[in-house]
């Protein structure tokens, strides 16, 4: 048997880590076993759906490098892929079910509904839901309804009595009362659209879907789907619930964890690779101790059984880290091109990078590649370079533990060390050790020597190393930088 999986979002939203996840689950699987992954547009939600939602889809598969087999822009042999283009095959099979005895046409009006769900709510009773009003409703009565101009719904005739089960690959059996699946629910709405249930048992089956790897929120809907195939004689497929993504306080994660879409991540530069290992870790592990991997290994070794039961937590820190090692897996070149739309769009360099501009990012590229955790790092970490704006606050200049005058003491003895050192052509490691021993001397820490040069040289308490910096802005430059801050130091000493 072919391994056939799906990746069927709705394009109501930005991709968020938690759908791209599944994709990303649901492809290696495919991969690793030599199968197939279909992508699927479940659109019917045509008041929320929006084309910006669906082209972030693509674009954000595509980033990742994530190619679908059979799906929009590809085709394939179960197509349409987009349901919204499949509306006639899902109003075929739910008359079918109505012909068969296992649905019927409900001409309930919204008014009387909404009475109903009052009526129960004030009665608190233990039956909440549709009542099966129209469930017998003779021949006459359906034709009443139709004459009066009321365009009825499709219902699924849910058993009343007895239990439904479905076995998950992760956690086994899991069984439901029939008396606590949705009553009767809504298939085919009355405008022709399909519900969500419908279409999707539907599309899984005639697709040949033969493992659904979808989030645990919807374990609820399972026995439902059970119903549903069994409705209509056909063979459920394998079903493996997905660990909740949540955020380091246990909930799921949303926006007040931070950023969620895969689009921010990019904007913010993330890099695929990063986004890609790390996103695949929060709730699946090889052997609990490996943490790199390229695409191609996950297309091999990723192993369903492998996936958690509990829920995955996404570490903003450690994807962090993720993409720094990533980054400094780049080569310069690499980081050139990375770097470069950021520093355009700062107004740091032309949109026309000149051939001066040219060599000034290939200096910058090494200190900037140990440093970035995210690509638009490049920005304040080079803002110094580009743009000089002193920094006035003598705050900043004085580190934790200092004060005013042992700091300016401080920078005028380290500076001096610096500058003659650099024009005698020492090596910045020998300069570094006569900083600490002059640090040692006054009996201060290094740092109160190094941050008030650092805020001098670059106007900012975080930078570049200090011999990058002082390399990339040359020595006059420098020693100018260093003179003005000295003057600053001076007007109320």
């Amino acid at each position: 048997m072919e391994v056939r999986v799906r990746y069927a979002p709705s394009p109501t939203g930005l991709q968020h880590i938690g759908g791209v996840r599944t994709a990303l689950y649901n492809y290696f699987f495919a991969r690793s076993q030599g199968g197939k992954f279909i992508l699927r547009i479940e659109d019917t939600d045509r008041e929320r759906y929006s084309d910006e939602s669906l082209q972030d889809l693509y674009d954000t598969l595509e980033w990742l490098g994530i190619k679908w087999d059979e799906g929009p822009v590809v085709g394939g042999p179960c197509g349409p892929y987009i349901q919204s283009e499949r509306l006639e095959l899902y109003q075929k099979y739910a008359r079918q079910l109505v012909e068969d005895g296992k649905a019927y046409y409900c001409y309930c009006t919204p008014e009387r509904l909404e009475r109903l769900r009052e009526e129960q709510a004030a009665s608190k009773s233990r039956y909440q839901g549709y009542d099966r009003h129209c469930e017998h409703l003779s021949e006459e009565e359906r034709r009443a309804a139709e004459e009066a101009g009321i365009k009825p719904v499709i219902r699924l005739k849910v058993p009343t009595e007895g239990s439904t089960t479905f076995h998950d690959v992760l956690m086994g059996d899991i069984t439901r009362k029939n008396r606590d699946v949705s009553p009767d629910p809504v298939l085919l709405k009355s405008d022709g659209y399909p519900t969500y249930h419908l279409a999707n048992v539907i599309d899984d089956h005639l697709m040949g879907i033969t493992h659904i790897m979808r989030a645990q929120e919807w374990i609820p809907s399972g026995p439902l789907h059970i119903l549903l195939y069994q409705a209509f004689g056909w063979e459920p497929p394998v079903y493996c619930h997905l660990p909740m993504v949540c955020g380091k306080d246990g909930q799921k994660l949303s926006k007040r964890h931070g950023d969620t879409a895969v689009r921010d991540f990019r904007a913010k530069g993330y890099l695929p690779e990063a986004i890609l290992n790390y996103v695949t870790l929060v709730g699946w592990s090889l052997d609990g101790n490996r943490e790199f991997f390229t695409r191609q290994e996950l297309e091999k070794c990723f192993v369903l059984e492998n996936i958690h039961v509990s829920s995955g937590t996404f570490d903003y820190k450690k994807l962090d880290w993720f993409n720094g090692q990533y980054i400094r897996m780049k080569s310069d070149d690499e980081i050139v091109e990375l770097i470069t739309p950021y520093l355009q769009k700062a107004g740091y360099i032309s949109q026309v990078v000149t051939p001066e501009e040219r060599r000034t990012l290939a200096l910058l590229a090494p200190p900037l590649k140990e440093r970035m955790k995210v690509l638009s790092d490049a920005v304040p970490l080079s803002a110094f370079l580009f743009h000089d704006e002193p920094c006035t606050d003598k705050a900043q200049y004085i580190a934790k533990g200092m004060d005013e005058k042992t700091t300016r003491e401080a920078f005028l003895r380290g500076s001096e060390i610096l500058i003659e050192g650099e024009k005698a052509g020492k090596d910045f490691s020998a300069l570094e050790e006569e900083i600490r021993a002059l640090a040692d001397q006054m009996g201060i820490k290094v740092n109160g020597i190094f941050q008030p040069i650092r805020v001098a040289i670059t106007n900012s308490t975080v930078s570049l190393p200090l011999h990058d910096s002082i390399a990339l802005l040359g020595l006059e430059e420098t020693v100018r930088r260093i003179d003005r801050a000295k003057a600053l130091f001076d007007q109320e000493v």
